[in-house]
């Protein structure tokens, strides 16, 4: 359970064309359910010409309530465990893989600070999960560094790096 280096927009670009390249030679389509990275994923990657061949939709639900409205995070999920939990975070990957056209989704949900954490979810704590659809969902725990923006920008290269890990098994 921890980050890496803090990419800059250069290598962030450079990750996105890899997974768009994926996604493009093997007929995968994405989506993805943004809670503290607040859709910066979906950015990156639809600032690629050409990413509606591949790319479907994005949810960016930062509150409780879009959790559960737009990927049925359930309510029982988010008072027992929280929306940081690797519960949540599993529940809106196969939330956006029930709701969208895709083939593959990655869900991100985590404490970017500098206020929110707790001593159990320090700021820095992000879940992440990634799905194929008809696979199991993987998920899995960070304690990023840094500032706000160094932990949505660890946050955002690990989403990425999971996306191309279980796209090229």
């Amino acid at each position: 359970m921890s980050g890496g280096q803090t990419p800059n927009d250069d290598a962030l670009h450079a990750l996105a064309g890899s997974i768009a390249s994926i996604l493009l030679a093997r007929s995968q389509v994405l989506a993805t359910a943004e809670s503290c990275t607040g859709g910066w994923i979906a950015k990156l990657l639809t600032d690629i010409p050409g990413s509606s061949a591949w790319f479907e939709a994005a949810a960016v639900t930062y509150g409780n309530r879009a959790k559960q409205a737009l990927l049925g995070v359930t309510g029982e999920i988010l008072e027992r465990h929280g929306a940081v939990s690797r519960e949540c975070a599993m529940e809106m990957v196969s939330g956006a893989l029930a709701r969208f056209e895709a083939t593959v989704a990655v869900a991100v949900t985590g404490i970017a600070g500098p206020t929110g954490g707790t001593p159990d979810k320090p700021v820095g704590t992000v879940w992440i999960a990634w799905q194929r659809r008809a696979a199991a969902a993987r998920v899995q725990a960070f304690r990023f560094a840094g500032d706000r923006d160094d932990v949505r920008r660890q946050a955002v290269a690990a989403a990425l790096d999971g996306l191309r890990k279980i796209l090229t098994e």
